[in-house]
């Protein structure tokens, strides 16, 4: 009778987190192709994890060096499996699957099983963890490690054990976020204010403060490298008033889940974990973002499940409630209101996982390329970032010359290239009889600022002519055929 007791706990204990993982897994799996789209991001993603290890080492020292540690895990992933859509995204979706386990099992640890199995249903559900659910980026991978990090940390404070290899662990899951994101060493202190509120022992303080040290000291080299390739995130815009709505909105949800926790100070509790995880990264970014414009929402995507935390908390406090009215009710509580908010959010989830849910669509553009070309036609790309229609889908442009293009991108080490002179371009251009030009869809084009751009496009309206003209998924396929009178002068 007692092991069969025994037996049942540790049986519900494992249910509580399995069944977030099994349900944020089934999620993504959900429509995982996207009817094979890949937009830009994951287009620069797919063409890295292509190339050598060399190749992709030679590159990190001239752009993206904070992207380098997932690039070589999808180089290696694609090297085992070949590159696919599903071996694009399939580690985002179980990375997923691992934030979500990991908010069940600290909701179970800080306030109960239904906290924390409510909490674990939700993470998935949450509309931006939705989008990143199925990316070929490395933000829900630093998702994992943040959930894993927060829950060896509850775990050894729980234990009130100071073992020097379990806070080894925790340092290298912080090192390994770092490399990934190195922002998201926001957690650490988010992971000091946790400390500060449960007012633990000062062994537990020395051990934290050489584990988040150690890890904060691998980082640094990539943070200060990658302070030379700042010219990267240029185009994120300034701080507005109107950026901070949401993370208001996610703050006031977790507000409202601490005053249903009422943590005290010296205990440890859902809201003395979930609350700093959530706002100390969203304020530290916006604090940043004062200095230096970096406030994109994906950058501290891990945040989140500090919100999926109090809202497991808020949940839990529903099933309480129900329940001292009659416990056979208790048990539908969250079983309803997972299927109440899946239905609320489905249209939501079905815009996700279509192709019109990003920017563009790299493979479309390329099919259309492989349906209009002709033997012997030229090719351009309007800027020349959208050569990733080419690296992505080599085959369909099997056959077409790229007659501005001086050193491809593995020779230059570089995402789109190096160009010929505006000069040259147009004499290559006048030397065509037909072009094929590649760009953006009128709706989501920018201004065209470069030389080299300005001078592609002036020449083939004055010596070209529109042959066929066709817009796909925020791209455009343009064919252009010389004309027969005039001359270039």
């Amino acid at each position: 009778m007692t092991k069969l007791t025994a037996v049942r706990p540790w049986r519900c204990h494992l249910l509580v987190w399995l069944i977030p993982f099994l349900w944020t897994v089934t999620f993504g799996l959900w429509g995982l192709s996207r009817q094979r789209s890949v937009w830009r991001d994951e287009a620069a993603t797919w063409q890295v994890a292509l190339r050598s290890t060399g190749e992709i080492v030679r590159m990190l020292e001239h752009v993206d060096v904070v992207h380098g540690l997932y690039y070589l895990v999808m180089h290696g992933l694609f090297e085992c499996f070949g590159p696919s859509t599903t071996v694009l995204r399939l580690p985002s979706v179980l990375a997923v699957a691992v934030g979500a386990a990991c908010v069940a099992a600290l909701g179970r640890r800080l306030g109960g099983s239904p906290v924390g199995l409510g909490g674990g249903m939700v993470f998935g559900l949450l509309p931006s963890v939705q989008f990143y659910l199925q990316e070929g980026r490395p933000y829900a991978l630093v998702a994992a490690g943040a959930g894993l990090s927060t829950l060896l940390l509850v775990a050894m404070l729980q234990a009130r054990r100071d073992r020097w290899a379990c806070w080894a662990v925790y340092g290298c899951t912080i090192l390994v976020c770092g490399l990934l994101n190195w922002l998201s060493l926001l957690i650490l202190p988010a992971h000091l204010a946790t400390l500060m509120w449960a007012r633990v022992a000062r062994g537990t303080w020395a051990h934290w403060a050489v584990s988040s040290t150690v890890a904060t000291a691998g980082a640094a080299p990539l943070i200060l490298f990658s302070r030379a390739q700042s010219d990267q995130v240029s185009w994120i815009p300034p701080l507005t008033w109107h950026m901070l709505i949401g993370p208001a909105i996610l703050l006031s949800i977790a507000g409202l889940g601490t005053l249903v926790d009422r943590p005290r100070a010296g205990r440890l509790s859902a809201a003395t974990v979930g609350l700093p995880l959530l706002a100390v990264p969203q304020l530290g970014l916006i604090g940043i973002s004062l200095f230096k414009p970096l406030f994109v929402d994906r950058y501290v995507l891990f945040s989140l499940l500090g919100l999926a935390l109090m809202t497991g908390v808020v949940l839990g406090a529903l099933v309480r409630a129900v329940s001292r009215r009659s416990w056979s009710a208790s048990r539908w509580v969250l079983p309803v209101v997972i299927a109440v908010v899946s239905a609320a959010l489905l249209p939501q989830a079905l815009a996700k996982r279509s192709p019109q849910s990003r920017v563009d669509d790299v493979l479309a553009a390329a099919a259309q390329v492989e349906r209009l070309k002709e033997p012997e036609d030229a090719v351009l790309f309007v800027p020349a970032a959208r050569r990733d229609t080419r690296m992505v889908s080599p085959h369909a442009f099997t056959g077409l010359q790229d007659i501005a293009l001086e050193e491809t991108p593995e020779r230059s080490r570089t995402l789109k290239g190096v160009e010929l002179c505006p000069a040259r371009i147009r004499t290559e251009i006048l030397a065509r009889q037909r072009v094929v030009l590649v760009t953006d869809a009128a709706e989501v084009s920018k201004p065209i600022i470069s030389v080299r751009d300005k001078t592609k496009i002036s020449t083939l309206r004055k010596y070209f002519t529109t042959v066929a003209d066709e817009q796909v998924r925020g791209r455009r396929v343009t064919v252009y055929e010389r004309l027969t009178h005039g001359h270039p002068s």
